[in-house]
């Protein structure tokens, strides 16, 4: 064999050998994070007390802020859509609960590297644990707004079936997209700093378009389209095992697996191949 030969078979086994060996540490970040679980949890937690600090209800200024947004809409649009208010007032109240909480994990995950440059380019430790810290900051604002809705349920004698327990694997479906997601928009946010107010202004108007505080079933013979919408499907595999049908939404569960797979086979590659420039971005 000659060496140029040589050199060209060299060549071809690092090429494919390189990607493999970025993918593997990419994923040993993803599971190098995880189970550095108690800094994110901790910086979870501190992010929430410089937020709130020194105010005397803290984070609960947001349930304040959604319970007040959920009784004037409520009331307003119940009666614009012709609906009754004890049917109409816990479907919304569900849906803005649950989409705050996704609309801001969308939102924080642009600025997941940024907002940590200086502990990124300073400390060695797994990018991933910054992804980690805004889904878990996300879900401890979950856990102060949720609150709203036992006690709309209770006021107007909602009842719940066993498809409650459904909130479990759809509560992890989402964190798993959200972890997607957030490595994606983290990544495109450090590298091009026009990402985030687009993100933003574009969630604003998702708001409207997507079915939060009106039913699908509004747009009659449309209303099919509205559930291809990957940011309803979210909503509903946790608004309908609270206040949805008495059937399973299959097909909104098929639509976020779907949407998972997506979301993985981009975030990863992206990752495994760009993770090693995110010091130099932020």
């Amino acid at each position: 064999m000659s060496a140029t030969e040589q050199s060209v078979i060299r060549s071809e086994f690092v090429v494919e050998a390189l990607p493999a060996t970025n993918l593997k540490r990419a994923l040993d970040d993803l599971i190098a994070g995880l189970r550095k679980a108690w800094i994110w949890t901790t910086l979870a937690m501190q992010d929430i007390r410089l937020r709130y600090r020194g105010s005397m209800l803290g984070p609960f200024w947001l349930t304040l802020t959604i319970a007040i947004m959920i009784g004037s809409m409520g009331f307003l649009y119940a009666k614009l859509f012709h609906t009754a208010v004890a049917t109409y007032l816990p479907f919304v109240t569900v849906g803005i609960v649950f989409w705050q909480t996704i609309s801001a994990t969308i939102t924080d995950s642009c600025n997941c590297f940024t907002a940590a440059a200086a502990v990124i380019q300073q400390v060695r430790m797994p990018f991933s644990i910054h992804v980690y810290r805004v889904i878990y900051r996300n879900l401890i604002v979950l856990g102060h707004t949720v609150v709203i809705i036992p006690i709309v349920l209770v006021a107007f004698h909602t009842p719940v079936n066993w498809h409650i327990v459904l909130l479990v694997p759809a509560l992890a479906l989402l964190s798993v997209d959200a972890l997607f997601l957030g490595l994606l928009l983290g990544m495109m946010s450090a590298r091009y700093r026009d990402v985030p107010p687009i993100i933003q202004n574009l969630v604003q108007v998702l708001f409207f378009v997507t079915p939060v505080f009106w039913s699908p079933a509004q747009l009659g013979r449309w209303a099919a389209v509205s559930q291809f919408n990957p940011l309803f499907a979210a909503i509903d595999i946790v608004r309908s095992p609270i206040v949805g049908p008495e059937f399973v939404p299959y097909i909104s569960w098929l639509i976020m697996l779907g949407l998972t797979v997506v979301l993985g086979s981009l975030a990863l590659p992206v990752f495994a191949r760009f993770r090693a420039r995110i010091p130099y971005w932020v």
